[in-house]
């Protein structure tokens, strides 16, 4: 892959921008590499190099001179002032180099919900089994980290967000989408720009290649040249179909041993499908796959069972930023009694969740920060048959939430943090937020 780089980059006035745990990894590579004719650094809170000879760009104006360079590689997450169109520069990406060196490879993994449980369960499934396999992307490794872990025959499995497809021209032999949902609209602006990031999972594959994708989000007409397997829960003529806890796809016929696994609900039962097709197509039987399966403990924060005080059993489901997942986790767990939503409003449709929980049958609604607000306001105006509007309780915080929590929910039922809002403005990810609602519930 070095090789790739130091072609890519030879002679080239070359701007790493944004210095995050990726930025870090394509500088170490870069100087590895070699050949450039200079690097420079641009962060909005600064960066401190080792190497004095790399400049540094900072402050409101780091991106002001993005057409002064050869080559941008942009990290994922960082907004663009203009469409990359407008600009003079390049821009690639650390993925995208990476998948230049080794897309026969790579199993990409995206959807707005359930990407890190279906690569952490795809990695765990074959690396129990003996496989040659290494981990990477969204899921906290930069790719530039993993290089002398990659063998000749190693399978490389890759967790992708949206950021990380935005401007990617390249697509992994085998590619998983799993769903979308609305989300990141503070980033994307639309949700048709949103779709697309999601879709450069597929636009650039070959016919030799492998797309798994969740119905409805079929890719149009003339746009994937790749064979498609289809992954459905509702369509009976569906390439893999769930139903209940069984799978049917091809030969196979397997049934999700879900009393012995702790994955938890229905939704966790279709990433298991999604799993469990890859790893058919790889030839794993379905003994190998149970065994396997059985053995996976799920990733923090993702309908976790976090303990139980005074007969109440509390769930942190910090990851949920949308009402899909609010929704999921109602229905998977058990008798609940307190569900605890609100978070960062990035202005997305609550509707769906609205006149689900008008629905349920849970007894306290608690709706903290600005979107618990707005929620609190819409079924106040918008929504006048909303039943028992008593089960709506407003707060300020995650830990006024969690004491009123205490105070009402009653033993034998259960309490749930799943906000479908994000955590930013608020906490620094989704995952302090779950770590501070675990700390509160147990340390009280």
């Amino acid at each position: 892959m070095l090789n790739i780089l130091k072609k890519l980059i030879k002679g080239k006035h070359v701007l790493i921008l944004g210095f995050g745990r990726e930025g870090r990894s394509t500088l170490r590579r870069l100087q590895q590499a070699g050949g450039c004719a200079s690097i420079t650094i641009a962060d909005q809170a600064g960066a401190s190099p080792e190497n004095p000879s790399v400049r540094v760009l900072s402050g409101p104006a780091y991106m002001d001179t993005l057409d002064h360079y050869d080559l941008v590689f942009k990290s994922p997450g960082v907004v663009l002032p203009k469409d990359p169109s407008e600009y003079v520069c390049r821009f690639s990406s650390q993925m995208e180099v990476f998948f230049t060196a080794y897309r026969e490879r790579i199993i990409g993994i995206t959807g707005t919900k359930g990407k890190s449980t279906v690569t952490t369960l795809l990695y765990h499934i074959l690396k129990e089994n003996g496989r040659d396999v290494v981990l990477a992307g969204n899921i906290g490794i930069p790719a530039f980290d993993i290089l002398e872990d990659i063998g000749g025959e190693t399978l490389i499995i890759c967790e992708l967000s949206c950021h990380q497809l935005e401007y990617i021209h390249v697509s992994p032999h085998t590619a998983v989408l799993l769903n979308i949902h609305e989300e990141h609209l503070d980033h994307y602006g639309t949700m048709e720009k949103y779709i697309r990031s999601k879709q450069q999972i597929y636009l650039h594959q070959k016919p030799q290649d492998l797309l798994f994708c969740g119905l409805p989000v079929l890719p149009r007409k003339g746009t994937c040249s790749s064979h498609i397997y289809t992954v459905s829960d509702h369509y009976s003529t569906a390439d893999v179909v769930l139903n209940g806890t069984r799978i049917r796809f091809e030969r196979g016929d397997y049934r999700i041993p879900a009393d012995r696994i702790r994955l938890l609900g229905h939704h966790n039962h279709m990433d298991i499908a999604f799993d469990y097709a890859v790893c058919h197509i790889l030839g794993l039987s379905d003994e190998e796959f149970d065994r396997a399966l059985c053995t996976y403990e799920p990733l923090p924060h993702r309908l976790s069972f976090i303990g139980e005080r005074e007969g109440v059993r509390y769930y942190d489901d910090s990851i949920s930023t949308i009402c899909e997942t609010t929704i999921q986790a109602l229905k998977s767990i058990p008798s609940v009694g307190t569900v605890l939503i609100g978070g960062m409003d990035r202005g997305i449709e609550y509707g769906e969740l609205i006149r689900f929980l008008s629905g349920d049958g849970v007894s306290h609604i608690i709706l903290m920060a600005d979107t618990g607000k707005r929620i609190f306001d819409e079924i106040h105006q918008s929504y006048p048959d909303f039943r028992a509007p008593e089960r709506l309780i407003l707060v300020d915080t995650l830990e006024e939430a969690v004491q009123r929590a205490e105070e009402i929910t009653a033993p034998g039922t259960a309490c749930v943090l799943s906000p479908a809002a994000a955590s930013y403005g608020i906490f620094k990810n989704f995952e302090e937020r779950g770590d501070v609602f675990t700390k509160l519930v147990l340390t009280r």
